[in-house]
């Protein structure tokens, strides 16, 4: 017990914990420990003392006065939580032990750890290892929710038959579930996975899982951020983003500097900055747009490449919190403004968070053709939006 520093100091050393949390674990192993070898009906409470390099562990009984009820065994009755009345002594019997003792004060008993055998040892190791265990956690719980939003590679360790992709990522696991998998990719064991921290959950079967996602806007926000050096620095930044992952996405910029083009940034010369997030995203399409406090110039940039007339706003539409927008546009614009599968529209709204309806000029809403009610669709986003979060 006299290297009981030096052990815990290594222990701190190699698991990335707090000396304290250490110190704090085997101190509550020790009480553990106490009250299955002595008795769980006692106090008992641990020190360590780092001048001397000792461990104490000793039984705590409260000072109380010469009348209390805790001192009879009738008296417990309505105290639920107290169990013994060894956790008590009067005022007259601790002042014959130490005349500065005062009611509320505790007498401690020194216990000798070694005498209680060789299984105290056992039970000892088996409860510091748990709690050390259950700080470990909660330190890479903290630590990686602080990573949540932000890019992490690792190399995959398993695919499991639901094609979930088991990645390693230093000390924990990650998981990148079939559903936040660009359409069409695929991983083997060996392969090297870039993903955004989605979350971090503890699992009964796996341990601590952060679960990763390739689909989530916030990893193309992400990959912007490590090619564009004005994001970083905060010059430009994304006001909002949507995806439809594989195919296509947009993102809303504005910049603090008036003498920036936020958009000429983020795409780089010959496209060379977009062009290589891109690549990172199989191939899909990234709009720029410039972003707007006015709505209605919102919705209209969110519409390019397609030419809009005009845009009126219908507040409260039901099931979406900001409303509708009724957009007017060219005839020969209609088919730009809808992209090819309804691909356009439904990013802009899903970007500006409204739904969308479209009328041509000189005419009625779209609604009449095929092509039309297709487009229809496409404006109730809220499910598609869900799964790319």
């Amino acid at each position: 017990m006299d290297k009981i520093i030096d052990i815990l100091d290594s222990i701190a050393y190699e698991k990335g914990l707090k000396i304290e949390d250490v110190e704090n674990a085997l101190k509550e192993a020790l009480i553990k420990t106490a009250e299955k070898m002595v008795d769980s009906t006692l106090r008992f409470d641990a020190e360590i003392d780092r001048p001397n390099k000792k461990l104490e562990l000793f039984q705590k009984i409260e000072v109380v006065p010469n009348d209390d009820e805790r001192l009879t065994e009738d008296g417990l009755d309505q105290y639920e939580n107290i169990i013994s009345k060894e956790n008590y002594i009067s005022i007259d019997e601790a002042k014959k032990i130490d005349e500065s003792l005062e009611i509320g004060d505790f007498v401690n008993y020194d216990l000798e750890f070694e005498n209680m055998g060789r299984n105290a040892a056992t039970i000892l190791h088996n409860n510091f290892e748990y709690r050390v265990q259950r700080f470990l956690e909660e330190s890479l719980l903290s630590k990686y929710k602080n990573k949540v939003g932000k890019t992490i590679s690792g190399s995959v360790t398993r695919v499991d038959r639901q094609e979930n992709t088991f990645v390693e990522i230093g000390e924990v696991k990650g998981m990148l579930p079939r559903k936040s998998r660009i359409k069409g990719e695929s991983f083997k064991v060996g392969d090297t996975v870039k993903a955004v921290v989605r979350g971090v959950n503890i699992d009964k079967t796996n341990g601590l899982v952060v679960e990763i996602s390739r689909t989530s806007p916030k990893f193309l926000e992400s990959l912007l951020k490590s090619e564009v050096p004005e994001l970083k620095d905060e010059i430009i930044a994304i006001e909002a983003s949507a995806r439809i992952p594989g195919s296509r996405a947009k993102i809303a910029l504005s910049t603090t500097d008036a003498t920036v083009d936020p958009i000429g940034s983020i795409v780089g010369v010959k496209g060379v900055r977009i062009g290589a997030v891109s690549r990172q995203l199989s191939g899909e399409n990234i709009d720029c747009v410039e972003y707007s406090n006015v709505p209605e110039m919102f919705i209209a940039r969110a519409l390019s490449p397609a030419i809009i007339s005009s845009v009126k706003i219908e507040k409260h539409a039901e099931g979406n919190e900001k409303g509708k927008a009724i957009v007017t546009i060219p005839g020969d614009q209609k088919s730009k403004a809808i992209g090819k599968s309804g691909l356009n529209i439904r990013l802009a709204s899903m970007l500006t968070k409204y739904e969308i309806e479209l009328k041509e000029i000189g005419g009625a809403s779209v609604g009449g053709s095929s092509e039309s009610k297709e487009q229809e669709k496409t404006t109730d986003t809220a499910s598609l939006e869900a799964l790319f979060k």
